[in-house]
């Protein structure tokens, strides 16, 4: 008995000690990946405190995380955050909606691609902040006008995408459906729609990062409040600190932004081959 129960010590040893090894790899693979962002904000530390640049032009990292962190205690910048997201993502849930919707009638409807054809292709490669002006000459400078310009811009890679999804869905899979009498909307709810929607996902995963980029320029164009708006303040007073800040903290919310959106795609496209494990020989 005492050599059993030595034999399942051993094992139940060996099985922490390998979930721990596993853990420990798990760890060093993400520290080598991010190493390139140390290195670059350990260089940036460095470069601020050895005097080659004066602390206006560029203040420490550590100065700019002291104050971030009194920002966040003050409470100023989770409202500047909550209102930039909440621009950028009701901008992004219209662009996504909408751009569906027209991409699929486009896709299925001869007429909306004849008519929106042109003006997606004319619009998607013009520069659509030029159009601010106009946005605020007829919706002022508030949220409406923001979110306006949001869409805008964000919605031209969805419709896009969308397009190009639901063409490209196998004809012998639309011929099987309708050939077992699935009518229209069916096929259109439940054939074409899951078969284009990693290219829809593509499309979205796009748009979301256009949606907050395009908050925060209207933020800073418009004023208010918002963390483009507290960019543009800490600008006009000199304050480099807040305006490094303000970088800091867009680039956190929007990387924090996409990692959610590759989540939400892993987790809806599990049954898609991407989502499968690759194989090794």
């Amino acid at each position: 008995m005492a050599r059993i129960d030595d034999t399942l010590a051993r094992s139940a040893d060996e099985v922490k000690w390998s979930r721990l090894t596993a853990r420990l790899r798990g760890a060093a693979r993400h520290l080598i990946g991010w190493s390139p962002v140390i290195v670059v904000l350990i260089a940036w530390e460095l470069v601020a405190r050895s005097g080659t640049v004066t602390p206006f032009m560029l203040p420490p990292f550590s100065g700019v995380i002291a104050r971030i962190a009194s920002d966040t205690m003050s409470g100023e910048l989770p409202i500047a955050i909550g209102l930039t997201l909440w621009r950028a993502l009701a901008g992004f849930l219209i662009s996504a909606v909408g751009g569906v919707a027209l991409g699929i009638a486009m896709a299925r409807t001869r007429l909306f691609y004849w008519f929106f054809d042109p003006i997606i292709s004319i619009g998607f490669p013009v520069p659509k902040i030029a159009f601010l002006p106009i946005i605020v000459l007829w919706l002022g400078f508030f949220d409406v006008s923001k979110i306006t310009m949001i869409v805008f811009n964000s919605i031209f890679p969805v419709v896009t995408a969308t397009v190009v999804g639901v063409y490209g869905v196998e004809k012998e899979l639309i011929w099987s459906a309708r050939n077992l009498g699935t009518s229209e909307k069916a096929l259109t709810w439940e054939v074409l729609l899951p078969a284009a929607l990693p290219q829809i996902f593509t499309g979205l995963q796009v748009a979301l990062p256009i949606a907050l980029i395009v908050g925060v320029l209207t933020e800073m164009a418009m004023g208010g409040y918002g963390i483009g708006a507290s960019m543009q303040t800490a600008s006009r007073f000199a304050d480099s600190l807040g305006v490094f800040a303000g970088i800091i903290e867009i680039a956190v919310v929007g990387y924090a932004l996409v990692k959610l959106m590759s989540v939400l795609r892993a987790r809806l496209l599990v049954w898609h081959p991407e989502a499968l494990e690759p194989t090794t020989v």
